[in-house]
């Protein structure tokens, strides 16, 4: 990765450096031939006083030359504005070069300007700028003041800058190699320590530590790490939490379902071996077989719903559901059970309809009215509040009983977990009937909340979704 940043870091330092020579050429290349015109037209000007049209104009530029230059590198020329040569300083036969009319400098000097072109000399064969201006005297017929100098441009000069650029592009290519090796360090010293940290996913360990770097991508990579980090431990909780409630589950269901098959069988084996020759006795042990067989059928009811629930395959017929008169039925359902635990009932329900499953409602309510009957106390109360908000159905239930301590209220709604193990087992149920509760109420998308206290009672709230979500309304479509 060094070689990789180093390389490109390089190729970014020539592809500047070329780019900035290239640029640096142009513009001095522009400015020494901006200088060159400007003195030549100086030169013009000064000329243009000096030069007397009456007098012969050989004589008098090849006075102009000796006195502006002590070499043979400046040329002047006089034109007349048709392009006829009068006087050059290379040349005594003026009359047999040709028309210089259409040359550039020529034709911006008739409009006025200080015409100057570059170009190879026809005459000596090297490159020459040339300046020409119109004479301003006034004096007599107008004509143009031509002036010439070898011109190279930049390149008379690159013999003295290119050791200087040389030097200066050693020093930044060292400068560079430098803070390239120290910037190459500062991203993959902060890699390294970052991937030393992450061979800690290979083990148990999941918490990640890392430095603050700075720069904020590091920072964006260590973060996201520690989040995905976080996230997997807590995954791996979850599912170790769910081996175990699994666990918990079936060897609570083999128990649960081992009771009532030992009970039946021992009764079977009495009756088939001809111990029992009393019909009341007999009568007595098949009544007990039924009930064993019964309380069967529903433990594996009550799972069964629990596994559709779970996996979201119930099969179930929604309809709008009036919850007054549903109210009201379990009431009438349950009021026996009440009267022989001396429990009151009292209801207070607002006329709302809801699109439901009754059949799920009505096992949700019974499920928690009949735990308010069964953990309470003679002359104890039950209260069951019906209303609503904006969104949600509300379903409060609230009894004075026995309550349920703190440290059992986070796990009453697992399968099978019962706070008084003896006394729910007196009580009957299958120890599934919360879990139930709660996987109905997931199934609607609500919640359900707890308050308790040891022996003052406990309130479930209990809220859900006035309107169905589409992805429901199609999944319950699709199990239809």
């Amino acid at each position: 990765m060094k070689k990789a940043i180093l390389r490109r870091f390089f190729c970014v330092l020539i592809l500047a450096l070329v780019i900035s020579s290239g640029v640096s050429y142009y513009i001095m290349s522009k400015q020494i031939l901006k200088d060159n015109i400007r003195h030549l037209s100086n030169m013009i000007y000064v000329m243009d006083y000096y030069i007397n049209i009456n007098e012969d104009f050989q004589s008098q530029v090849d006075d102009l030359k000796r006195l502006v230059s002590q070499t043979d590198s400046i040329r002047i020329t006089i034109i007349s504005p048709t392009g006829v040569v009068y006087a050059d300083t290379e040349t005594d036969k003026v009359s047999g070069m040709e028309n210089h009319l259409e040359r550039e400098e020529i034709q911006a000097a008739i409009r006025g300007e200080i015409g100057y072109s570059a170009r190879t000399s026809e005459t000596f064969g090297t490159k020459m700028l040339y300046v020409a201006g119109m004479s301003h005297t006034g004096e007599g017929e107008d004509y143009i003041i031509r002036v010439a100098i070898p011109y190279t441009g930049f390149q008379e000069y690159m013999a003295t800058i290119f050791p200087v650029l040389g030097i200066g592009f050693l020093v930044a290519m060292i400068a560079s190699t430098i803070m390239g090796l120290r910037f190459t360090e500062t991203i993959t010293s902060p890699l390294q320590e970052m991937s030393r940290e992450m061979t800690k996913a290979g083990t148990s360990q999941f918490d990640f530590h890392f430095k603050h770097y700075k720069y904020p991508e590091l920072n964006i990579i260590s973060d996201t790490t520690v989040k995905l980090s976080k996230s997997m431990k807590e995954y791996l909780e979850r599912v170790e939490k769910e081996r175990k409630i699994r666990q918990e589950f079936f060897s609570n269901a083999s128990h649960e379902l081992k009771t009532p098959i030992t009970a039946i069988k021992g009764y079977a084996e009495l009756l088939e071996q001809g111990f029992v020759t009393d019909e009341d006795t007999k009568k007595k042990f098949i009544r007990r077989i039924r009930k064993s067989a019964d309380n069967m059928t529903v433990l594996i009811n009550d799972i069964l719903m629990i596994s559709q629930l779970e996996t979201k395959e119930a099969n179930v017929t929604f309809s709008m559901v009036r919850m007054a008169p549903l109210v009201e039925e379990i009431l009438e359902s349950v009021e026996p059970l009440a009267d022989s635990y001396q429990v009151a009932l009292h209801s207070e329900c607002e006329p709302i309809t809801i699109e439901a499953s009754t059949k799920q409602l009505r096992e949700l309510l019974v499920n928690l009215i009949s735990n308010g009957i069964k953990y309470n106390h003679p002359e104890g109360n039950v209260w069951i509040q019906v209303s609503r908000n904006t969104t949600d159905l509300l379903i409060k239930i609230t009894d004075d009983g026995m309550g349920i301590p703190t440290e059992d209220q986070s796990r009453i709604f697992e399968r099978f977990y019962r706070v008084d193990k003896g006394r729910s087992r007196t009580l009957g149920g299958t120890g599934l009937g919360l879990s139930i509760v709660k996987h109905i109420i997931e199934f609607y998308e609500g919640t359900i909340n707890l308050e308790s206290k040891l022996g003052q009672g406990s309130c479930f709230t209990i809220t859900i979704p006035m309107e169905r979500k589409p992805e429901e309304i199609e999944r319950n479509k699709a199990n239809s």
